[in-house]
């Protein structure tokens, strides 16, 4: 379920810019598992692939992987984030961000 969630807000801020088209958008969704890809005309794209973990216990739990990348408007330059959101929370790495 959260998944749907983090992917709806997604796809709201890809729609908030009108200038801005999708221009590749793939999902599989199934019960134990999903799979998406999207991918903006302003060079912004997420893909993410998760597992449900544990289904039917009381440690049932879902383990995210992905990537998302944007430009920046003023600059050009390109970030990256790769991050695994699991029940140890939501872990991102990138080029960009500070690392403890």
């Amino acid at each position: 379920m959260k998944f749907f969630i983090v992917f709806a807000a997604l796809f709201a801020v890809a729609l908030a810019r009108p200038d801005v088209e999708i221009v590749k958008q793939v999902s599989d969704v199934g019960p134990d598992a999903f799979v998406f890809e999207t991918e903006t005309s302003d060079g912004a794209a997420h893909n993410a692939a998760g597992v449900l973990n544990n289904a039917g216990t009381d440690h049932e739990s879902i383990a995210v992987r992905g990537t998302y990348t944007w430009v920046d408007e003023k600059t050009g330059e390109r970030f990256t984030v790769n991050y695994v959101a699991d029940e140890n929370g939501f872990q991102p790495e990138g080029a960009h961000l500070p690392v403890a």
